[in-house]
């Protein structure tokens, strides 16, 4: 993955915006741009956009909507923006993350009332960290719905997806501006497209072994949930031409993935009264502090397994998500009619584990206190009969990327903007700051949509005035 002098290409066509990736950063830069008037190609390097988007769940965050209102939810930017600043620390550029905060109500009601996607707000529970329900989904609640609606309003749009395109170089002039780029092809052809502004969106770096070895070691070897796709090119052109990658350490894990199966299971369960334990039969964290930090901890339990219990009631509100119905047809989801069976069937010493089973009732009855600090007060305690699946850590894709300012403009190390070259999702430096711990429920694809609709504002008028 290159950066070539501007004189070395050959264009054999043109489009005022390119954008890199198919996601959902890249389709709704893309809406963006079509809907200021201005032509655009995206360059996907699947057959098929795909990605991590259709890997996720697809929950996006979001302040102010119309699907808040009607349901009598005061979500102010600034709510939000402290919900995020709160989970990082304080970490991450608070012009980003004011921006993004900004632009997240706008981006689902104009996706909504534009191009007619379908959303509803989950109700029912809060994901950690958040203050009021912000999560907007498609009502399959799965990222390849999200997905799938955001290629139909492309369609519609005349978006051109130009598949098996593969882009391997950028073509620069001496001060950075992007003249076009090189697309290779499966068969081992290729072709030069000029523009005057192109928009990354090709995710982050989490399929490349050598990266993640390198920025964020303790993922070294654990299971990737993301797209294979995803190996940092965004990264390396954004350097090469001047750009500074910041908070690479950051990422989004999940301490909840079905396994063997390789099936998410809703954090839901946890936030609702469930729990998990690990092979002793003993809670070994606070399962309400992030499900993104708690990959790391499911990864240090023996053998980097734990098991999710919980009872009908919960069993119930899984079968809500279309992940976890996969999950129950496949097999992974385990009914049991006392803890004797659990202990028995998944090898856990039934003491330890009626233990760690009471101890959490008494807290819920608020009889004690939680060593981990969890709260288990407002949720019923668990009764028979139970669930359990077993579950592992993995990482779903990560947080650091090249450094941008509020227009979603590449910065260079000096601060300056790179005449043309915008980022946003993966691509981009996100808000979760620096480490797995700052990550808030929805940063991903919160990034992905706002800075795409932003990115895609920006290009089309750079392009525009060109």
């Amino acid at each position: 993955m290159t950066v070539r002098p501007l004189a070395e290409a050959d264009f054999t066509a043109e489009a005022p915006v390119l954008v890199v990736g198919g996601g959902a950063c890249g389709l709704i830069a893309a809406l963006t741009a079509r809907d200021a008037g201005c032509e655009v190609v995206v360059l996907e390097r699947d057959p098929v956009p795909s990605g991590s988007t259709a890997l996720s769940s697809g929950f996006i965050p979001a302040c102010g909507t119309r699907f808040q209102a009607s349901a009598g939810i005061e979500d102010p930017v600034a709510l939000m923006a402290d919900d995020i600043q709160r989970k990082n620390g304080g970490q991450a550029d608070p012009a980003i993350v004011e921006a993004v905060c900004r632009r997240s109500g706008r981006t689902i009601d104009w996706l909504a009332e534009r191009w007619g996607l379908p959303f509803v707000l989950l109700d029912g529970f809060l994901y950690p960290g958040h203050s009021v329900r912000r999560m907007h989904a498609h009502p399959e609640r799965t990222g390849a719905a999200l997905l799938g609606a955001l290629l139909n309003a492309a369609e519609a749009a005349g978006v051109d997806i130009v598949g098996n395109a593969r882009v391997s170089a950028l073509y620069a002039d001496t001060d950075g501006r992007i003249g076009g780029v090189r697309i290779e092809r499966p068969d081992g052809g290729g072709e030069d497209l000029g523009c005057q502004a192109s928009v990354l969106a090709c995710n982050g770096y989490g399929g490349d072994p050598a990266m993640v070895r390198t920025h964020i070691p303790e993922m070294a070897d654990a299971l990737y949930f993301g797209h294979t796709g995803n190996r940092g090119d965004a990264v390396r052109w954004g350097e090469t031409l001047g750009g500074e990658a910041v908070h690479m350490t950051a990422y989004q894990g999940h301490g909840s993935v079905a396994h063997p199966h390789g099936v998410l299971i809703t954090w839901a369960l946890m936030m609702e009264g469930g729990i998990q334990v690990n092979r002793e039969g003993r809670r070994f964290s606070d399962e309400h502090h992030g499900y993104s930090e708690q990959a790391v901890s499911v990864l240090a339990q023996p053998d980097g397994i734990a098991f999710n219990l919980y009872d009908q009631r919960l069993h119930d509100l899984g079968l809500g998500f279309d992940d976890y119905r996969a999950a129950d047809k496949a097999g992974a989801v385990r009914r049991f009619e006392n803890l004797d069976a659990i202990a028995s069937a998944l090898d856990l010493p039934i003491a330890a584990l009626a233990q760690t089973v009471e101890h959490a009732a008494r807290c819920a009855r608020g009889e004690t206190t939680d060593p981990f600090g969890r709260d288990f007060t407002g949720q019923p305690e668990l009764q028979p009969p139970y669930y359990a699946v077993r579950v592992t850590g993995a990482l779903f894709h990560t947080q650091g990327g090249l450094r941008i300012d509020a227009d979603a403009r590449v910065l260079r190390r000096d601060g300056t903007a790179l005449p043309n070259l915008f980022a946003g999702g993966g691509a981009a430096c996100g808000v979760s700051g620096s480490q797995v711990w700052g990550y808030l429920s929805g940063n991903g694809l919160l990034t992905a949509t706002t800075l795409g609709h932003i990115a895609g504002e920006q290009a089309a008028r750079l392009a525009a005035e060109a």
